[in-house]
């Protein structure tokens, strides 16, 4: 875990947490409450029983997220593991996530992704286009995003 994956995370909405059944159906899912703690990506499970199913059956996940006006971000790929209610680590990874929730949205257990491997998501503007700044990435997503500044 490096300071640029930390300030994407901060950075992004949403994530996606890509998992694989036992028959090897993929399955992403779109997770609003997420944030890292330590080295680990972690995720509140709060209405997502077959992603639950999947990590139960095979850990092997893929967690992207990206700052959609800047269009940059990381794919994360690891281990998760199903931390319970209950548990002390449970009691330790809920508050990160409590902060985001203001206690809205609850969870009975978080999503915890041990990284193997990082790898930035960048625009291809900014490779097609080098001399792309990220003022001018803003600019462009705002317009056509319809967002005003």
């Amino acid at each position: 875990m490096n300071e640029d994956i930390k300030k994407y995370v901060n950075q992004s909405v949403l994530c996606w947490l890509a998992t694989v059944s036992k028959d090897n159906t993929p399955n992403v899912s779109p997770k609003e409450v997420f944030t890292y703690y330590e080295d680990y990506i972690i995720i509140a499970n709060i209405a997502s029983p077959q992603t639950a199913k999947n990590i139960e059956a095979n850990s092997n996940v893929c967690v992207g997220f990206i700052d959609v006006l800047v269009q940059k971000g990381y794919q994360i790929k690891g281990k998760a593991v199903i931390v319970l209610n209950g548990s002390v680590d449970f009691e330790i990874l809920k508050q990160p996530l409590l902060k985001i929730t203001e206690g809205k949205f609850p969870f009975s257990s978080i999503f915890k992704v041990i990284i193997e491997s990082a790898k930035p998501i960048i625009a291809p503007k900014y490779m097609l286009y080098p001399e792309t700044t990220e003022e001018e990435q803003i600019a462009s997503a705002r317009m056509v995003y319809g967002f005003k500044k």
